[in-house]
C-alpha cells in the first residue's frame, strides 16, 4: 500500500436538491397544496428565491437536502477532527475487524498518509518517514502474532501501535445545511491542510449539483472581515483569489 492520496467521489445526493429546499421553504409561507406547489417549483427558476432564503438565514428548508461522500486516502489524525461534526451519518473502515497484518506480504505496510511539509523537505525525509511506517508495520505484525493471530480478537490490541498517519476509508452523508457549516470552519487558512483539502473538494463536487446554494461556501471572509481577530491567518486577499479559482473551475 504505501503512501495514499485523497479520493473523494459524490456518491448520492438528493434529486433536484435546489428544488426540495425551495419547496421545503415556500410551503412554510403559501396556502397552496404540495401538489400546486411542486408544479410551480418545476415550471420556474429558484435561483432568485434561495438566494433570498440565504441572505435572510432561513436555512432550515436546507435541511431537506442531503449529499453522501465516499472518502479514501485520508488520515485518522483526520477522522478525530470530521467526526466532531455532529450533524453528520459516518461509516468508517474498522481497524478491528479489517486487519493491517502484512499489509502484508513483501514487505509492504499499511496505507499512510504523508505531510505535504515532510514530503517538501526532499527525498531523504520521505524515505526517513517510509521507514518509520514500515517499522510500525513490524510492530503491528509481531503483536498479531503474539496475540494468536485470532482475527479482531489480536487487532483490536495490535492496532494500538499503528500512527495517526495510518490511512483509513469512510462513507460520510451531510445535509446541505450542516456542509455550509462545514465549509465555514474547514475551508478557513488556520484549518488543518488535510481537513481542508477533503472541504475543498467536498465543496467543489457539491457546487457543481447545487451551485446556488453553494455559490458563496467557504471561509466566512469571503463575504466579510475575517471573524478569526488576532488569529488571522493575515491572507484575506489570497484566500478570496483561491476561492474565486474554485468557482471558475466548477
Amino acid at each position: 500500500m504505501g503512501v495514499k492520496k485523497l479520493k473523494v467521489i459524490l456518491l448520492r445526493h438528493t434529486p433536484n436538491p435546489q428544488g426540495v429546499v425551495a419547496m421545503g421553504a415556500k410551503l412554510c409561507y403559501s396556502a397552496a397544496g404540495i401538489t400546486d406547489l411542486e408544479e410551480d417549483i418545476m415550471a420556474k427558476s429558484q435561483n432568485a428565491f434561495l438566494e433570498r432564503l440565504m441572505e435572510m438565514g432561513h436555512l432550515t428548508p436546507f435541511e431537506h437536502a442531503s449529499f453522501t461522500f465516499g472518502i479514501e486516502g485520508v488520515s485518522r489524525s483526520l477522522l478525530a477532527q470530521i467526526t466532531r461534526h455532529r450533524i453528520a451519518s459516518f461509516s468508517v473502515k474498522s481497524q478491528r475487524y479489517v486487519s493491517a497484518a502484512g499489509a502484508n506480504q513483501e514487505g509492504n505496510v499499511f496505507g499512510y498518509i504523508i505531510p505535504p511539509r515532510i514530503a517538501a523537505l526532499g527525498p531523504e525525509a520521505i524515505k526517513e518517514f517510509a521507514s518509520q511506517m514500515a517499522q510500525m508495520q513490524k510492530w503491528y505484525d509481531g503483536w498479531v502474532e503474539k496475540l494468536g493471530n485470532y482475527g479482531e480478537s489480536a487487532n483490536e490490541d495490535a492496532r494500538f501501535v499503528l500512527p495517526n498517519a495510518a490511512e483509513t476509508k469512510m462513507v460520510v452523508t451531510m445535509n446541505a445545511r450542516e456542509l455550509l457549516h462545514f465549509f465555514n470552519l474547514r475551508c478557513c487558512h488556520r484549518a488543518q491542510w488535510e481537513i481542508r483539502a477533503l472541504a475543498e473538494e467536498m465543496l467543489r463536487l457539491v457546487r457543481m449539483i447545487a451551485p446556488v446554494i453553494f455559490r458563496d461556501a467557504g471561509p466566512r471572509c469571503l463575504r466579510g472581515p475575517c471573524p478569526e481577530g488576532k488569529k488571522s491567518c493575515g491572507r484575506l486577499n489570497e484566500v478570496r483569489e483561491r476561492y474565486k479559482h474554485i468557482s471558475r473551475t466548477t
